[in-house]
């Protein structure tokens, strides 16, 4: 500060209006750096009378203001420390006022730091020099200071964060670099304060004590601290040289946190690999049982071992299949679990897949057509949707050997016992049942959909939607009615119906249609009532043939079309067929058939889509969904004995799953079934056995249909009944509700369990929730780890849909008389679900919880 600046700021002083006990102004200017004693004779200042106290006229300065000159307004200047007890002038100097002109006493006055604290200031100096440095420590609006919070608060500053807080300092210096040569937050404490500071906060709050620290160091303390809250001491003898013995919880605490930030948590993961190795987990690991490390959650290994056991119990036959179910469940709620999300999906379609044939000791039972079909839609579908996901999973998850080796596994359970079995059994009861005519007695035909269904609809004035998806096979229309019960007010039925023969395309739309008779012309095109049936344009004609006011139309088409003009093209139909074509489209050609599932996936949404568009577009209320034919699909290249070479009868038409023929032959490898009530001219139908295939050149596959097995010709027939808000039958999608259910509403411990409670099962409208749950205080700052909760238990029994959950608290004071709260916050839409008080009073705490 210049010698003029200050003239001009102890002018404004003393000009200033006195208060009222004030009759005039006395300011002691202390200059304790002896910055401006060779110019203080030279100062004047109006009215001011300037005089200079050192050690040796205290008593005749005291003299002076007191006795000699009661009225002057005076400026003491003086070197000296005047808070001593032989100083005459201590109670002059406490009634007036102070001054400082050195750089260290302008900081403190600007920033608003006691003169107590005037050495540390002093200290950090350089910290000083820039002014977007000082801004910022002024920014945080720290209204009283410590040695610690103005430590912590330049630390701050340095490390770029937010608020003066050590947890964010201590991140974003580890989140930096392990090398401490190299670290810019290390290196700017170095230069502008004293890194052994940050040092001793650490060691102040985590119990971090080394000689020679470092920050790989710290990170392994850190980590290891956390693990010893759920891990035995014995299993961590190689590390206990890591594990704090005072403020353990605060480390817990702090790794928790960093987990579960959604913009760092990268950083940690990215760390904690090279730690792992470090302390060789693997072999820490080794060494426990599943259940000792089954809920841990520090390190990605732990995800890795869990997946091993699992794969090796499958691999090993072993059918601990509950238990491997509720580990993958455990694991959905842990930090690591995104990265190893598919294995684990695979891994759990690949269990249910061997808990189901485990019902079936003795192999999928021999029964009638009629017995066979209702298994297989109330049951045996299951399989066909568990290999689906299962490969939905594998697709996406990162191949190793493991994953290589449950494919084998799996398309052994699926393709050599289920599918085999399966439809070797159906084939034979085909053969022996089937004789004049393509039926099952009480099984709607899927050429009389439009007389049972659509006809009598509009003769009652209703307007009638159909959608209708190629291949969409009924496992999938289970999933699509359950997808339209959860996300709609509207609801939905499934049933199934018996698709004609062959299993095609062309054949099946035909079939939906209202019709007298179908027959195959000399190209085997499909006719209706005489009238061509091929695309959407020849079934609309159709169609206004039987009912004027009806339309056809593409869902591509009706995709592109504004909601203006959809209104305008919908308006007046009484008819309206919307044709789907997702998954036929991707199966039905080799080098895309491998992504067949992907397209069922697409296929479920689109037909959602649809749905919200008629009814909430078009108001319509009566909505059909169905396919013209299933599918097979397995994904290993066939072996050449699932082929058949050729035949010695006349084809008329010829593909990988049947022959259409004039004649009547008996071949021991396939089924001939007479088209009798399917189709008007005499044809047979010859389809392979089981799930074989006809040898065809330039086709795929493993994506086929046509054929007669269950997967084929057993299709969806969904009733979707809209309804509006506010009308009797409309019922809102909502979530279940997550309570906690221990009464008391006081903590003792740092270490506590909470119980929560999923209040209904999850099924048709109620569907899941997750939510994040932990402690705040009164200014909404975490002081607790936080634990994850997926309610989406399915089960009747209350005792199944209990979460039992671990918390831990920050060390620090906790004040009895204050309030605390336990947050359930809705992890989907942020909103907070439950704010629940408590009161903490811990006496002492015992940190090791096991």
């Amino acid at each position: 500060m210049e010698l003029n600046e200050i003239v001009q700021t102890l002018k404004q002083t003393y000009s200033n209006p006195l208060s009222d006990h004030q009759k005039r102004r006395i300011i002691f200017w202390l200059d304790k750096d002896q910055e401006f004693l060779d110019v203080i004779e030279e100062m004047e200042i109006p009215d001011v009378t300037v005089h200079r106290l050192t050690e040796k006229n205290s008593f005749q300065t005291k003299y002076l203001l007191e006795e000699e000159d009661a009225s002057t307004n005076y400026l003491i200047y003086t070197t000296e420390e005047l808070l001593t007890e032989d100083n005459w002038l201590i109670d002059t100097y406490l009634y007036s006022q102070s001054f400082y002109a050195d750089k260290v006493s302008i900081i403190m006055r600007d920033i608003g730091i006691d003169h107590s604290l005037r050495a540390i200031v002093k200290k950090y100096k350089k910290f000083f020099g820039s002014k977007e440095r000082v801004r910022k420590l002024k920014a945080f609006g720290i209204t009283q200071f410590t040695e610690e919070t103005f430590e912590i608060a330049l630390m701050s500053v340095l490390c770029n964060v937010k608020t003066p807080n050590f947890e964010d300092v201590l991140k974003a210096v580890l989140m930096d670099t392990m090398d401490e040569e190299e670290n810019k937050f290390i290196i700017e404490m170095e230069k502008f304060l004293d890194v052994m500071a940050f040092w001793k906060y650490v060691s102040k709050y985590y119990g971090f004590e080394q000689s020679n620290p470092s920050l790989k160091k710290l990170m392994t303390h850190l980590t290891v601290t956390t693990l010893s809250h759920s891990v035995k001491e014995e299993h961590l003898l190689n590390v206990k040289d890591y594990i704090a013995h005072s403020n353990r919880t605060n480390s817990l605490v702090f790794i928790d946190r960093w987990m579960h930030h959604k913009d760092n948590s990268a950083s940690y993961d990215a760390l904690v690999r090279q730690i792992e190795k470090d302390i060789n987990l693997r072999d820490i690991v080794q060494q426990m049982n599943i259940d000792e490390f089954k809920k841990d959650d520090v390190f990605p290994y732990f995800d890795q071992a869990i997946i091993q056991y699992i794969y090796n119990g499958l691999k090993s036959q072993h059918e601990d299949y509950e238990e491997y179910k509720s580990l993958i469940r455990l694991r959905r709620a842990k930090h690591f679990y995104p990265e190893y999300q598919y294995f684990y999906e695979a891994l759990y379609n690949a269990v249910d897949m061997y808990a189901f044939k485990k019902e079936y000791p003795m192999g999928i039972p021999k029964q009638s057509m009629k017995d066979m079909h209702k298994s297989y839609i109330d049951h045996y579908y299951i399989m066909d949707t568990l290999y689906r996901r299962f490969y939905n999973a594998f697709d996406q998850a990162e191949q190793d050997d493991r994953l290589n080796e449950l494919q084998r596994l799996i398309e052994y359970v699926y393709t050599n016992w289920f599918m085999s079995e399966l439809n070797t059994n159906w084939s034979s009861s085909i053969q022996e049942e089937i004789k004049g005519e393509w039926a099952i007695d009480g099984v709607v035909k899927q050429q009389d959909f439009y007389q049972n269904f659509v006809s009598s609809k509009v003769r009652n004035g209703d307007r009638v939607f159909v959608i209708i998806s190629d291949a969409l096979r009924y496992d999938i229309g289970v999933e699509v009615a359950e997808y339209l019960n959860a996300e709609t007010m509207g609801s939905s039925q499934i049933e199934s119906m018996l698709s004609v023969l062959p299993s095609v395309t062309k054949l099946g739309m035909a079939s939906l249609l209202p019709h007298r008779t179908l027959k195959f012309d000399s190209n085997q095109n499909v006719i209706v009532d005489g009238k061509a049936s091929q695309g959407t344009t020849e079934r609309k004609k159709i169609l206004q043939d039987a009912v004027k006011e009806s339309t056809a139309i593409s869902f591509k088409e009706l995709d592109t079309m504004s909601k203006n003009d959809r209104r305008q093209y919908f308006k007046g139909k009484k008819v309206n067929y919307i044709y789907h074509n997702s998954i036929d489209a991707t199966g039905d050609h080799a080098s895309t058939e491998r992504n067949t599932f992907n397209a069922v996936d697409k296929a479920i949404e689109e037909i959602y889509k649809i749905v919200k568009i008629i009814s909430d577009e078009l108001s319509g209320t009566n909505i059909y969904i169905t396919a013209d034919h299933g599918f097979i699909y397995q994904r290993n290249p066939l072996e050449e004995s699932d082929k058949i070479e050729k035949v010695d009868f006349t084809i008329n038409e010829m593909k990988s799953r049947y022959i259409l023929s004039d004649d009547q032959e008996t071949v021991d490898e396939l089924l001939r079934i007479p088209l009798k009530g399917i189709i008007a001219n005499q044809q047979e139908c010859y389809v392979p056995k089981s799930t074989i295939r006809f040898k065809m050149k330039g086709q795929g596959v493993n994506f086929v249909h046509g054929g007669a097995s269950l997967q084929e010709v057993v299709v969806p027939l969904i009733t979707f009944k809209n309804a509006r808000k506010g009308q009797a039958r409309s019922r809102e999608t909502q979530q279940v509700d997550i309570k906690l259910t221990n009464t008391a509403r006081k903590l003792t411990n740092s270490i506590f369990q909470l119980n929560f409670f999923q209040t209904e099962k999850v099924e048709g409208k109620m569907t899941p929730r997750t939510a994040n749950i932990f402690m705040v205080d009164e200014q909404e700052q975490k002081i607790s780890n936080e634990e994850v909760v997926i309610a989406d238990k399915m089960t009747d029994k209350p005792e199944e849909r209990m979460f039992k959950l671990r918390f831990v608290l920050k060390t620090q004071d906790y004040d009895k008389n204050k309030t605390y709260y336990l947050i359930v916050k809705d992890m989907n839409t942020g909103v907070v679900l439950e704010r629940i008080p408590f009161t903490i009073s811990l006496g002492i705490s015992n940190e090791f919880d096991f």
